[in-house]
């Protein structure tokens, strides 16, 4: 395991202050505010805590509320809505400075035979034939040196491969909106560490970094990385369909079916290496084009 890892292991690892009341630290991703990613996944792990060992999580939804700073600790309290035969509810409410800023409901659920079917892996090429985020983006002139490296350490917890370009390195004439990414954890996770809940987390956390790109690819823009876009995450949902591991390669299949009034929607499912879909995904966000003048 990686130093970036273990700081984000160590990031998810919540301090609980009282019951049903716990704190995170938090910490800047590429812009001076805190990544969603870190507080869904920080809300996903309060919950959990509170929650019977045989439940795991089926499912997250998410509403972000305001920017989040990452010079200050966040506040989660967990409301114990339900606890029933075969599952639980709880709802996580994110605060700092005496303001809320995320609240996340979900739903855990103690394991169940069923019907069983689901839609097939679309094809994708072999992640370890694809370049890593650092060989693409420093082989980016259009993208200053510092942002290359700011982008980098935030993300150095994740081995994140993109099948085809980035929005941010090839911009300007409209694609479809459609993009596929392969990614896991920097290192393995073993000992103590290992436990169904954690892989869940991680993926929460890893599923609001690209999900918005194909937004981007179908009307030419950059991102951030170029500054060609202001967006933000509105809310989030999710639902955990079958085990996984984080630390194992996962393709996360993303499109965008629409686009209005000053935001985007961005849908996906993610599928294991050997082809069973283990996630759905579904997040709206403010995508504009920055002002000027």
């Amino acid at each position: 395991m990686n130093e970036a890892l273990q700081d984000l292991l160590d990031l998810l690892d919540l301090e609980q202050i009282e019951e049903n009341i716990f704190r995170g630290q938090s910490r800047s991703a590429v812009v001076p505010r805190v990544f969603g990613g870190q507080v869904a996944a920080q809300a996903l792990v309060a919950a959990g805590r509170t929650v019977p060992e045989d439940r795991h999580a089926h499912s997250l939804h998410a509403y972000f509320l305001r920017i989040g700073d990452p010079g200050a600790p966040i506040v989660y309290t967990v409301d114990r809505m339900n606890d029933g035969r075969s599952f639980t509810a709880r709802r996580v409410v994110a605060v700092q400075h005496g303001q809320p800023i995320f609240a996340l409901s979900a739903s855990f659920q103690r394991y169940e035979e069923g019907f069983e079917h689901q839609t097939p892996m679309p094809t994708a090429p072999d992640p370890e034939t694809l370049p890593t985020s650092a060989e693409r983006l420093r082989g980016y002139d259009h993208i200053p040196p510092e942002t290359v490296e700011r982008f980098l350490e935030a993300r150095e917890a994740v081995d994140l491969r993109y099948v085809d370009e980035p929005p941010y390195g090839d911009f300007g004439a409209p694609r479809e909106p459609h993009s596929q990414v392969w990614f896991r954890t920097n290192g393995k996770l073993d000992g103590a560490v290992d436990e169904p809940l954690l892989h869940v987390v991680l993926a929460t956390y890893v599923s609001d970094m690209t999900l918005l790109d194909s937004v981007l690819l179908a009307h030419g823009r950059g991102g951030w990385a170029v500054g060609d876009v202001v967006g933000a995450s509105l809310d989030h949902a999710m639902w955990f369909h079958r085990p996984f591991r984080a630390d194992e390669w996962l393709l996360y299949d993303q499109e965008s079916p629409t686009a209005h009034g000053g935001r985007g929607l961005g849908q996906a499912r993610i599928y294991t290496q050997d082809g069973r879909l283990a996630v759905s995904v579904i997040q709206e966000g403010v995508v504009r084009a920055p002002r000027t003048g």
